[in-house]
């Protein structure tokens, strides 16, 4: 039993829910649970590469936004429970298929767990870089039980306004949080490192998602970035909101516009941002969101 889950303060909820016996916020007991596991080609070029990155889904989310585009598994609808065998098992599979590492995404409330099973893995000689792809909204404390662990990192940097940040993911602490979570992800590994200039071998790639009617924001955003961590980090700037369904908020429902994207682009290039990657207009469709069909998921699923 590993005991951080006894009283769980993991992320920033910190909603002190013996998650042996029920389920915190994230919507998750300390079983872990995941929904996919396989190769993904729809990452950072520098991550994807072109033999594809092994991406491994966890169920639940601390942080829930409204809008979210993997929302079945962020509302905890369709993973399946695993043991920790099974998911080094899978760190191998997905090496097996040519995966140019593994891309655990959002596992801030197994952290532990996942920890202990990369320990594992390395133990026995695995060498694929791993990948944490988060929300940012994580405790610098859960952080570092990533430290030695964790090659890259690929934060998202959702918000700058704290009322937005509240309406959308009730988090009005998420810029702070965000921010030093970031830090502590650069202080555990350090400036870009790349293998022959082209597969990311170790850094920090901080996303921001361009909401529709929200450029300006995405501005402050991108300004921030610069500012704090200058060149030292790859700023990936997307395009690829999608409206789910039944979105609660009117100003949601559409897409972002090109004018909106571009002027957020246009502002980057002014700031000084000269190393990051931005997306192509048709990377806002649905075929870009994965199947969440347990593919990988077990022996002999993929």
């Amino acid at each position: 039993m590993i005991s951080e889950y006894l009283n769980c303060s993991l992320c920033p909820r910190n909603c002190k829910i013996d998650r042996t016996k029920s389920i915190g916020y994230c919507g998750e007991s300390d079983k872990l649970r995941i929904s996919r596991a396989a190769l993904h080609m729809w990452e950072e070029p520098c991550i994807s590469g072109k033999d594809c990155s092994g991406a491994i889904f966890f169920e639940g989310c601390n942080l829930k936004c409204v809008f979210c585009q993997n929302y079945n598994i962020a509302n905890n609808k369709c993973g399946d429970i695993i043991s920790s065998e099974r998911l080094v098992e899978i760190f191998y599979e997905l090496k097996d298929q040519g995966a140019n590492n593994i891309n655990l995404v959002t596992g801030t409330h197994f952290t532990p767990t996942i920890a202990e099973c990369i320990r594992k893995a390395k133990s026995e000689g695995f060498d694929l870089p791993f990948v944490w792809n988060s929300s940012s909204y994580e405790k610098q404390e859960t952080i570092k039980m990533l430290d030695g662990l964790i090659d890259i990192f690929l934060p998202d940097y959702k918000y700058y306004d704290l009322d937005i940040a509240k309406k959308y993911s009730n988090a009005e602490d998420y810029q702070k949080i965000a921010t030093r979570a970031i830090d502590t992800m650069l202080e555990i590994v350090g400036k870009p490192q790349f293998f022959n200039n082209d597969i990311k071998k170790k850094g920090v790639i901080i996303r921001h998602l361009v909401l529709p009617g929200r450029s300006s924001e995405s501005i402050k955003i991108i300004k921030d970035i610069y500012n704090r961590y200058g060149n030292d980090v790859f700023v990936s700037i997307m395009n690829q909101y999608t409206p789910m369904p039944n979105i609660a908020y009117h100003e949601l429902a559409r897409r972002t516009t090109t004018y909106e994207y571009e002027k957020v682009v246009k502002a980057a290039v002014e700031i000084g941002i000269t190393q990051g990657f931005t997306q192509d207009r048709e990377t806002q469709s649905d075929s870009f969101i994965p199947e969440f069909d347990l593919t990988g998921v077990h022996k002999n699923n993929h």
